[in-house]
């Protein structure tokens, strides 16, 4: 399973229903994206250092999802089609959407922008 970046911030915030949603799962997935979007809110956080620790041992049992040529492709593929339906979600969510088609794995987000997305799966908590 994926978890975007508002999964992580519940995570951390120890939100017991997240922890519920991972529950049995092999192992949770981080894309390079959602790691840079929650570092840059790190930078405001008065509770910065420990939360950069959470991250760091998080980020160590992780399975980290990087960006390559199959996700390129798959990147375009759905901006190609949300352009087609006449329909926008940010960037990021783009790349984070394409990356759970290239490694075919469910998205732990409460952003309902990636159910405009076809081929994604968006599991919430």
């Amino acid at each position: 399973m994926i978890l975007d970046t508002n999964a992580l911030s519940a995570l951390f915030a120890g939100d017991p229903a997240v922890g519920a949603a991972l529950a049995g799962r092999d192992r949770h997935h981080l894309p390079v994206v959602v790691i840079g979007e929650y570092r840059s809110g790190l930078s405001r956080s008065r509770h910065r250092e420990a939360l950069e620790a959470l991250l760091t041992d998080l980020v160590e049992e992780s399975e980290v999802l990087t960006l390559g040529r199959g996700t390129a492709r798959h990147y375009a593929e759905v901006r190609d089609e949300l352009r087609r339906r006449r329909r926008s979600i940010p960037e990021n969510d783009v790349w984070i959407a394409a990356l759970a088609r290239e490694h075919q794995l469910p998205i732990l987000s409460r952003d309902e922008r990636f159910d405009q997305v076809e081929r994604v799966e968006r599991v919430t908590w």
